[in-house]
């Protein structure tokens, strides 16, 4: 390889480098690792908008019933988060979007949850919640 190569090909190189680092040996991503400091998204949240990404947390209580929408949470929360637009977003929580009608699991209880990351504001119709980011077509199960 010559150095002229090596030089086009090193920002990859160390943008794949830090995405692997920030997850976990069982590649799960930490929900804090999805946002820099400053609550924009980190290289590891662009690098895996579109990727299938599996995020461990607590599920909040549910927004409404009979829904196929949750929001998982970094901490174990009794009450639900709501956000509107033009507020700073949280960087614990994570909206999650699944095809079937979610079935809650208890606030305390730790869950895995996988599914497609999606970056950019958006509000749910037919909840009205605000999002920055979130994960569709997911699924989860108690971990």
């Amino acid at each position: 390889m010559d150095r002229r190569r090596f030089l086009v090909l090193l920002p990859a190189f160390l943008l794949v480098s830090q995405a692997a680092s920030a997850q976990e040996e069982d590649g799960t991503i930490r929900l804090r690792d999805l946002y820099n400091k400053d609550t924009s998204f980190s290289d590891l949240a662009l690098a895996s908008e579109g990727q299938r990404i599996i995020v461990n947390g607590f599920m909040a209580p549910p927004l409404k019933a009979e829904s196929t929408f949750f929001v998982l949470t970094k901490m174990p929360t009794a009450v639900c988060p709501f956000c509107e637009p033009g507020q700073t977003w949280p960087d614990d929580i994570l909206p999650v979007y699944t095809r079937r009608i979610v079935d809650p699991i208890p606030f305390n209880v730790p869950m895995r949850t996988s599914g497609i990351l999606e970056l950019g504001e958006y509000v749910d119709p037919e909840t009205g919640f605000f999002s920055a980011l979130r994960l569709v077509e997911a699924t989860y199960e108690r971990g």
